[in-house]
């Protein structure tokens, strides 16, 4: 099941929804600072965009900008790894049933639960040649990212592309396109910072 393709929206009202995006993450999801992140390095810098993704203009501005650049893309189902990719899942799954495209969600976990179904892909059952868009908040190394395809590439799916909030540019476009994925960041560190 392919998603049906909505009216594209006006550039104008894709770059204002980018700008309100942008500011909303300088201003709420930025913090500067020594931290550690997930993937060992130490940063001067932390992004934490749940906290724009789980507010309702974040999540409805990201929601829409992400759907304007999947419109094209012939997709079935908009997915990633947990939990980054969770509130974008929704928002977007929930803003394409209103503008009438058929498009799942899917949550791809690290390790299977030790109980009930014990999936690693959570989310109606994605078919095995079927076309999905990866979706997370924050990409540095793109390592949860690459686990996530991999999972996905067992089970005969076809990842179309990698859709981010950040890219921070330290190494995941370019280990992503060595498992043969390509990135779209709505921003990088040089337009947060």
């Amino acid at each position: 099941m392919r998603s049906k393709i909505p009216h594209r929206m006006a550039k104008a009202d894709i770059k204002r929804y980018k700008r309100r995006l942008l500011q909303l993450l300088r201003t709420q999801a930025l913090r500067r600072g020594r931290v550690v992140l997930s993937s060992g390095r130490i940063s001067s810098y932390y992004f934490d965009g749940r906290l724009v993704t789980l507010s309702a203009q974040g999540a409805y501005l990201a929601a829409n900008i992400i759907i304007d650049l999947i419109r094209d893309r012939h997709v079935s189902a908009v997915g990633g790894p947990t939990l980054g990719a969770d509130p974008i899942v929704g928002a977007v799954v929930c803003l394409a049933a209103e503008k009438g495209m058929k498009l799942n969600g899917f949550i791809v976990r690290k390790a299977p639960k030790g109980h009930g179904m014990r999936r690693l892909i959570e989310g109606p059952g994605l078919v095995k040649g079927s076309r999905v868009i990866l979706v997370d908040d924050v990409a540095t190394t793109g390592g949860s990212l690459i686990s996530a395809k991999k999972i996905l590439d067992k089970q005969g799916v076809i990842v179309d592309c990698v859709i981010v909030i950040l890219d921070r540019e330290e190494g995941a476009r370019e280990n992503l396109a060595r498992v043969n994925c390509h990135l779209i960041p709505l921003f990088t560190k040089r337009d947060i910072l």
